[in-house]
């Protein structure tokens, strides 16, 4: 038996609606606020190609493919280094689920098919925590948090 890749796992509950985080995931000036001065850009299709990119250079950090576009309620999209980048490892894969619970909205991001030990991994594990935390702050209050409206490396 072979040992499961590793995974990442985020669940938090934010007091909004569905169709608001959708729109908060793939908005460019949304992203901006909360991502650490970074966009997402695509058409957000099927088969479509998705970056992460710096807000005003326009260099892309991450890029990737969608594979599934379900709004409100899920998104996927493979998840990797542009092409070229030293060190770069294989594509991993990022799940966001939307669900309504009880009067709020329950965001699970599933982050799998990660390298063990990768940078990938460990840069994920210190990322999506500030990050989710800022849109779902960001959501509630109008106000991402201070420390990821401010550039980060990458």
């Amino acid at each position: 038996m072979t040992n499961p890749k590793p995974q990442f796992v985020y669940v938090t509950y934010i007091q909004t609606t569905p169709e608001k985080v959708w729109a908060a995931l793939q908005d460019p000036e949304m992203t901006r606020q909360f991502w650490g001065m970074h966009k997402n850009v695509s058409d957000w299709k099927p088969g479509s190609r998705w970056t992460h990119q710096d807000y005003e250079s326009n260099e892309v950090r991450v890029t990737g493919q969608v594979l599934e576009a379900e709004p409100p309620r899920k998104l996927v999209l493979t998840w990797g280094w542009p092409e070229g980048r030293p060190g770069a490892e294989p594509p991993s894969r990022v799940t966001f689920l939307i669900e309504p619970f009880m009067g709020t909205v329950r965001l699970t991001v599933l982050h799998d098919e990660l390298v063990e030990g990768g940078a990938m991994m460990k840069g994920i594990s210190q990322g999506w925590p500030p990050i989710l935390s800022s849109l779902k702050s960001l959501l509630e209050t109008g106000q991402p948090l201070a420390m990821t409206t401010k550039r980060w490396g990458g």
